[in-house]
């Protein structure tokens, strides 16, 4: 269950990271908030700009920076080259399809811990997540 955090939980977290509460960061926050397909800046930028053009990639940009720093964004990496935002930042994992680009968030008990003890000292494994690929229900249909 995604914790919805409110304006005044937002603007703390900033002001303890020394970081200002600007229009941008609000919108592109908010914008993420009204969203569940894991976007990416182009997507962010262009969803803040269809009415009128009022921010730039590098604003995107700079404004999910400053939310992944302070722990209200985190990316998303499911496929080669495409970084993905997301304001769950609660652990979970993933499914995306293969056909239509779908991108489901799956409860982390879904899975059980892997069994890092058996990694021994080889690594020091700071977190995971799984990711799932397949077909989601609808492309399954049509596929048949």
């Amino acid at each position: 269950m995604v914790k919805i955090l409110t304006a005044t939980n937002v603007i703390q977290r900033l002001h303890s990271k020394g970081l200002k509460v600007t229009p941008q960061r609000a919108a592109v926050y908010a914008n993420l908030l009204g969203r569940t397909d894991h976007p990416t800046v182009e997507e962010i930028l262009s969803d803040l700009n269809s009415d009128l053009p009022v921010s730039s990639k590098a604003t995107v940009y700079t404004a999910l920076t400053a939310l992944r720093e302070v722990g209200l964004v985190r990316e998303v990496l499911l496929e080669e080259g495409v970084t993905r935002y997301d304001a769950n930042v609660d652990l979970h994992h993933h499914f995306r399809c293969r056909a239509c680009g779908l991108i489901n968030d799956l409860a982390w008990e879904m899975f059980n811990a892997p069994q890092l003890q058996q990694l021994n000292d080889r690594f020091k494994v700071e977190s995971y997540e799984v990711t799932l690929r397949g077909l989601c229900q609808s492309c399954a249909v049509q596929e048949k």
